[in-house]
This record gives C-alpha cells, sequence and structure tokens, in this order.
C-alpha cells in the first residue's frame, strides 16, 4: 500500500468505515421514528418484536463479511486476483443459498421465534406482517454483507460507505412512503426495506463489478466456474464460517447473560445497563473501523507472507485504535452525565447508570485489544484459534460473573463483564504470537 502505509494514510481509510458502521443503526432509528409518527403502539412495538428476530439472524450470519475479508485480502496480497474474485464469488453464492433457505423456512422461523416472545396477540399478528414483507429482501441483505467483506478486503472504504448510505437513503425515503401516504403501516416498513435492500444490492454489485475491472481488466464479474468450485477453497471457507458462527454465538451468550443477570437486580438496573450499553455500542463503531482496517492490512500482509508488513499493518491500526479507546473512554467519564440525560429522562434510571459510569469507560478503553486481535485473526483467516479462544473467554467469564455478581451486585456484573472483554484478548494473545513465528524473516 505505497503512499498509505502511514498514520494518516490509515486514518484516511479509517474514517469512512467508522461512517459507515454509524449509519447501520440509523435503519433502526428511521424505521422507529417513521412508526412512532404514523404509526400506533402496537405497531412500534410489533417494530421492535419483528426487528430484534433480523438483528439476530443478521448478526449471526455475520460470518460472510468477515470471512469475505480475510479470503480477499490475502488473495489480495499473494497478487492472485483470480482468487480476489473466486473468494468474492464462493461468498455471494452462499448468502444466496442462505438468503433463500430463510424464505423457505420464514414460517417456521416465525412460528418459533413468535411462540417463545411474549407480546400480546395484537403486537404479534403486525409484527408477523413486518416479518412477512422485510423477509423477501434476506438473499440481498446478505449479498451486501459479502460486498462489504469485498470492498474492506481491497481497502475500499469510501465505496462501501456510498453503498451504505445509498442504503439508508432507500431505506428512508420508502419508508417515509409506505408507512405514511400509502398508510401500510409495520408491514409498509419492512417492504420499504427490503426493496431498499434489493436496490442496493444491485447498485453494489455494479460498484464490485467497476472495482474488480479496473484491477484485473476482466469485463466479468465472475471468474471460471472451476476457479469457484476448487474443493479444497471450499471447504477453507466453510470451515472459517463455522468457527465464525461459534465465536458469535459465545458473544452472543455473554451479551445476554449479562442482560439477563442486570434484569435480576430490578427493572432500574436493567434499564440503566442498556443505556451504558449504548455509550459502548457508540464507541464499537470507532474501534471496528480500525479493525477493520487491520483486517485488510494483516490480511494482504499474511497473504504476501511479509513479516515486516504484518508488523507495521499491526502497530499503525493498534496505536491509532488505542489512542481513539483512550479519548472515548475519557468522553465517557467527562460528558457520561450529559449524555445519560439525553438518553433518558427518568431519575433514577440516570442515577444507576451514572454510577456505573466508570465501568463502562474501562470496558471501552480495555476492549480495543480484542478488537484489533479479531481484526487481525479475521484477516488471517486464522478462524479456529478465534473459535478457541471464544470458547475460552465464555468459559472464564461464565463462573467470574456469576461469583461476583453475587458478591458485588450490578458493580460486580460489571467488572465481570470488564474482565470477559481481556479475557477474550488474553486467550488470542499465545496465538498470535504463534502466527508471527510462522512468517518468514526478511
Amino acid at each position: 500500500m505505497p503512499g498509505n502505509d502511514t498514520r494518516l494514510g490509515v486514518a484516511r481509510q479509517t474514517w469512512p468505515i467508522i461512517l459507515a458502521n454509524a449509519a447501520v443503526p440509523a435503519l433502526g432509528l428511521v424505521d422507529t421514528a417513521v412508526i412512532g409518527h404514523y404509526g400506533t403502539a402496537v405497531e412500534l412495538g410489533a417494530l421492535a418484536l419483528g426487528a430484534l428476530l433480523f438483528n439476530f439472524v443478521y448478526w449471526s450470519f455475520g460470518f460472510l463479511r468477515m470471512g469475505t475479508t480475510g479470503f480477499v485480502a490475502q488473495a489480495r496480497g499473494a497478487g492472485d486476483e483470480a482468487e480476489v474474485r473466486a473468494a468474492f464469488a464462493r461468498a455471494l453464492l452462499l448468502a444466496a443459498a442462505i438468503g433463500v433457505a430463510l424464505l423457505f423456512l420464514q414460517w417456521p422461523v416465525a412460528a418459533l421465534y413468535f411462540g417463545l416472545m411474549d407480546g400480546s396477540e395484537a403486537v404479534e399478528s403486525v409484527a408477523g406482517d413486518y416479518f412477512r414483507a422485510r423477509i423477501w429482501g434476506a438473499p440481498a441483505a446478505l449479498a451486501l454483507f459479502t460486498v462489504s467483506g469485498l470492498l474492506i478486503g481491497l481497502g475500499r472504504s469510501r465505496e462501501l460507505l456510498l453503498v451504505q448510505l445509498l442504503l439508508n437513503g432507500l431505506n428512508a425515503g420508502l419508508d417515509l412512503w409506505f408507512a405514511g401516504p400509502l398508510g401500510m403501516g409495520a408491514r409498509g416498513i419492512g417492504l420499504g426495506t427490503a426493496i431498499a435492500e434489493w436496490t442496493t444490492c444491485a447498485v453494489a454489485l455494479a460498484v464490485v463489478l467497476r472495482v474488480l475491472r479496473a484491477r484485473s481488466g476482466h469485463a466479468t464479474l465472475l471468474p471460471a466456474w472451476s476457479r469457484i468450485a476448487d474443493l479444497r477453497r471450499i471447504r477453507e471457507a466453510l470451515a472459517a464460517n463455522g468457527d465464525i458462527l461459534v465465536r458469535t454465538l459465545c458473544m452472543l451468550f455473554a451479551f445476554g447473560w449479562f442482560a439477563n443477570a442486570g434484569a435480576r437486580f430490578g427493572d432500574v438496573t436493567l434499564a440503566a445497563n442498556h443505556v451504558l450499553l449504548q455509550l459502548v455500542s457508540f464507541s464499537a463503531f470507532f474501534l471496528d473501523g480500525f479493525a477493520f482496517v487491520a483486517e485488510a492490512r494483516v490480511g494482504a500482509a499474511w497473504g504476501a507472507r511479509d513479516r515486516d508488513a504484518f508488523r507495521r499493518s499491526v502497530r499503525l491500526t493498534s496505536e491509532l485504535a488505542a489512542v481513539t479507546a483512550l479519548l472515548l473512554a475519557l468522553g465517557i467519564l467527562l460528558l457520561g452525565v450529559p449524555v445519560l440525560e439525553a438518553l433518558t429522562s427518568l431519575p433514577e434510571v440516570r442515577a444507576s447508570a451514572a454510577m456505573h459510569l466508570p465501568w463502562a469507560a474501562l470496558y471501552v478503553l480495555l476492549s480495543v485489544a480484542a478488537f484489533q486481535l479479531d481484526g487481525i485473526f479475521i484477516g488471517t483467516t486464522r478462524t479456529r484459534d478465534m473459535r478457541n479462544a471464544g470458547l475460552v473467554s465464555l468459559a472464564f467469564f461464565l463462573p467470574v460473573a456469576w461469583l461476583s455478581a453475587g458478591a458485588w451486585g450490578n458493580h460486580g456484573l460489571w467488572a465481570a463483564f470488564v474482565v470477559y472483554v481481556v479475557a477474550r484478548a488474553v486467550a488470542l494473545w499465545p496465538y498470535q504470537l504463534r502466527m508471527l513465528a510462522q512468517l518468514p524473516v526478511r
């Protein structure tokens, strides 16, 4: 990456990713705002219930983005343009297959999900309408995961930002039209999101075609079928995706356990923890940006078998990420109380959240190591190590959380949550040293 191998180059590559990350939750905010103005309380509750299902499903298939980034970055570093296109093609076909499967399985999935939830009959009925409308966008939504993975792996963060802004803009406009003048309510929100996903997917594939054509000179998006159907590469991709899925489920379980444990301390504590997690999630937009750049740069260095470039990529991205984490933690400490007042008007929730604010700041400060190591391991597709570290850190977190929460209440729970994010990094560190030893010294 001549000309970009500096802190300034990393920063220029990171800011579009940060903006793109921040744009993702805006989809949910727009949907909520539209229904909040044009719908009823039942429709608003139905939207929350239906969106939760899509969040869980799509987060579970996040390996489509992460795996694509790693394989593409390595092929790019090795100078194998045919493999860049083949890795993307395999991920795109897998995304299409999963998307079509979700379409066929939508009825049993909806029946199982709504059977487990405790919503009223009216809310679940409207949520079902929302789900049945939005689910038709699943193949496009999953395909966009692979497009994001490709663009990150190639270091094309500005194109990624443009794709995300297009999706958000279309979603907002269609939601307003369907739920407003057409009066379609939550079903219109789901339909608008599905149409926005398909439209954005078509535009994104055109962008990808232009990017790939400029890199290799080929007029087609996909390489020869024999290259796509390479059984060894397919097995590698499936194994990596399975490992990432297990690691993701471990994280989901840990966050779910944290939320459920907070609920045992009462509604006020549950609400306060939720508000504090919004600050943690906001900070993740920034830290994820540096981790994504690390994926692309480290993956390219790994594919080129360049030890010096590998170490330089880790150092540059980690230094900027660490400074950013420090600034974010200080911001939470210094500005956290006014932010809490903006997020909730409930005095008891504000007081509880303010009392635990230092824990959120400490979590953000120490989480940078886990973010960066995740980026390194995704870029090198050392997913088995990620899976093992995810299982080990979860197994460590659960007994620590149980003991500390029992002894010190919500403070103990937050302390265990901080220990968990540190444990994620500590569990990965030995694997990272072993990985570096495998690169030749020049």
